[in-house]
């Protein structure tokens, strides 16, 4: 990025950016001006940066944050493609026991994927799999949603069923979500949007 691009941003320079619990926030830039870099610095997966991320628990290691407070959907999903789509999900959810079987099994059926449930994740489409890895993040407790562009493969009619889930989950939790787009998101309705 260049000097002129750093001073514009919302974030990159500035003294302190702070992200609230209970607020929906946009990052928004075009590719290759770090949205997944900011989340990985959140999510303590990257240290490459100058200054500090503090966080509300300080007494926490960024590790067990990662179980209690923090939930990231990758852009690359990080799934496990020899595994079913349904075992993917597990795995998170045997070591939080965040949610029943049948709360899994109906998330699944609300996002369309009844019928590859017991499918390898390497057959699924990358909107199959993008879903996948939404309903993984959700099988934990977390105060702050991050999704690294999590509708870029995606038609309208399952952005607005993901909507629907995120909206829901983020209300009974009265958590935050942090999601990274190249464009304005119209279907969520942001308490900020943060251009990079």
């Amino acid at each position: 990025m260049s000097e002129a691009e750093l001073s514009a941003s919302d974030i990159y320079l500035q003294k302190e950016v702070v992200f609230e619990k209970g607020k929906k926030y946009l990052i928004k830039a075009n590719s290759g001006h770090g949205k997944s870099s900011v989340l990985n610095f959140i999510y303590g997966s990257s240290h490459n940066y100058t200054g500090e991320v503090v966080y509300s628990k300080k007494e926490d290691s960024v590790f067990s944050l990662r179980q209690t407070e923090i939930s990231y959907v990758f852009q690359d999903f990080k799934l496990f493609p020899s595994l079913t789509l349904f075992e993917n999900i597990q795995l998170k959810n045997k070591l939080t026991h965040h949610k029943s079987t049948e709360q899994i099994d109906a998330l699944i059926n609300k996002m369309q994927l009844t019928h590859r449930r017991d499918s390898l994740v390497e057959t699924l489409s990358l909107g199959q799999r993008q879903r996948v890895a939404i309903i993984r993040a959700l099988c934990q407790p977390f105060n702050f949603l991050l999704l690294d562009e999590p509708f870029s493969h995606l038609d309208s009619s399952n952005i607005k069923i993901i909507v629907d889930v995120l909206n829901k989950e983020l209300e009974e939790r009265q958590a935050s979500v942090i999601i990274t787009a190249l464009d304005d998101l119209p279907f969520f309705e942001f308490d900020k949007t943060i251009n990079l």
